[in-house]
């Protein structure tokens, strides 16, 4: 099987990285991760009387139709969404998107976590990339059981920002044991996620035990040390160059997996900011991401052949 790489930059957007000031990246960053809305986001970057700096702040907005790198009507795979039982969860019931490679299987089983916005279409791509490459992939919508995704990224922010925490990981958790289980996969699960779904891949870790054959998040918060002895699957741990959220966490992080004995790989990508490898704003860095990607892609070949 060969490598999916990428075919779209941030040149797609109206301005590009280079051009974006830092402290425009920075309110971004926060604008995505707390309960800040659109409008205070520009107003902000407004204040800071940066010249184009609405140009800069809108430009950093995703533009998911422009971005996906597998089209849903590509051949090498099919991709439907499933409804699967969540005891424990939000409502008992859960959806999510299934992406089945061409061929009789069993396959490969991976689970793909979304950021803390639902399940919006740049992590549908991920599954369906994932599917082309020979993975039974299930991207499961923490959003379903309050309406699902709804179509844009603040409101599924607010949506999912008021779900209760523990049931919502629950219905996450119950997806991946959907796909490892689905009579198409071969009985061996990976786990990969970003942001927030980097996050919940490290707790899965923790909290599945051997149940889980491999993990990789990406710019997610790190487990807790004292769980880290928990942990049996392998981990490739994927972290942005730019990131003082996240990477704060990270030392001990290692430290703590290293005294468990853990397998795990962790990878800093010179030049990145956290969401390098979301194709829709100009945080993506193709250079990094594609390698990024690639060593996500033979990790799980080695560990869930």
């Amino acid at each position: 099987m060969t490598t999916t790489t990428t075919e779209v930059s941030a040149a797609s957007a109206d301005v590009g990285t280079d051009q974006i000031d830092p402290r425009v990246f920075d309110l971004y960053d926060e604008y995505c991760h707390t309960g800040m809305d659109r409008r205070t986001f520009l107003s902000r970057v407004s204040a800071l009387g940066i010249a184009g700096g609405l140009a800069m702040a809108t430009s950093l907005l995703p533009r998911y139709a422009e971005a996906a790198v597998i089209k849903f009507t590509d051949e090498r795979m099919k991709a439907t969404y499933q409804t699967y039982p969540s005891p424990g969860g939000t409502s008992g019931e859960m959806r999510g998107y299934l992406a089945v490679p061409t061929g009789e299987g069993p396959f490969p089983a991976v689970v793909v976590i979304h950021e803390n916005r639902g399940l919006n279409p740049y992590i549908e791509d991920v599954a369906r990339r994932l599917a082309v490459e020979g993975f039974l992939a299930f991207a499961p919508d923490g959003l379903y059981p309050v309406g699902g995704y709804p179509g844009n990224d603040e409101d599924g922010k607010a949506m999912q920002s008021a779900l209760d925490k523990q049931a919502l990981f629950t219905d996450l958790l119950n997806g991946a044991d959907f796909v490892k289980s689905h009579p198409l996969s071969n009985g061996k699960l990976g786990a990969t996620g970003f942001c927030y779904g980097g996050g919940v891949v490290n707790a899965f870790a923790v909290e599945m035990g051997a149940r889980l054959n491999a993990g990789v998040p990406y710019y997610g918060s790190p487990a807790k040390s004292a769980d880290v002895p928990n942990i049996s699957a392998p981990l490739m741990i994927q972290n942005a160059e730019d990131d003082p959220r996240i990477n704060q966490g990270m030392p001990a992080y290692a430290e703590a997996l290293t005294a468990a004995g853990i397998d795990f790989q962790m990878h800093t990508y010179p030049g990145t900011r956290h969401g390098f490898h979301n194709t829709s704003t100009p945080r993506f860095n193709e250079e990094q991401a594609n390698l990024a990607w690639a060593r996500t892609l033979a990790f799980f070949r080695q560990h869930l052949a």
